[in-house]
Parts: C-alpha cells; structure tokens; sequence
C-alpha cells in the first residue's frame, strides 16, 4: 500500500515538473498531473530505457521527458477541440 502512495505522489511531482517545463500544466489540475506524470513514465521508459536515477520504480529523466510529451499532446488536442 504504501509503495503505491509513493508512486502516485512521484508520479504528480513527474507530471507538475513537465507542466511547468511545457507551461501548459499549471491548469491541469493534480489528479491530470498524476495521470500524466505515470503515463509519461511508462512511455518515456518504453521509448528511452530506464537510465539515470529511479524513485518509486520510476527512472526520473525518462519519465519527464515522456511526461512532457504528453502534456504538450493533450494540450495540443484540448486546443483544437475548443476552436
């Protein structure tokens, strides 16, 4: 139980870091910054590998660079929707 809160709480502070990379987090909300940041760190380690350090099970650069991925994604599509 408690490696799952673990990983919930690395996986929003992933997920805010890419927001505040990408400046499109900030409106995101926590729980979107969760889901982002544990999204991101399964794409990031599937495209990258797991190098560098890791928190949770999580390797910490790929995951923000997959997070940051996302973000601009899902910004890039709630944009388009509100044209």
């Amino acid at each position: 139980m408690f490696h799952l809160i673990w990983v919930l709480i690395i996986g929003a502070v992933i997920g805010a870091i890419a927001g505040a990379i990408t400046k499109n987090g900030g409106s995101m909300g926590w729980i979107a910054n969760i889901v982002a940041g544990l999204i991101g760190s399964w794409l990031g380690e599937k495209v990258l590998g797991s190098w560098g350090p890791n928190v949770a099970g999580m390797a910490i650069i790929p995951s923000i660079i997959g997070a940051i991925i996302i973000v601009v994604i899902v910004s890039w599509l709630l944009g388009r929707a509100k044209k």
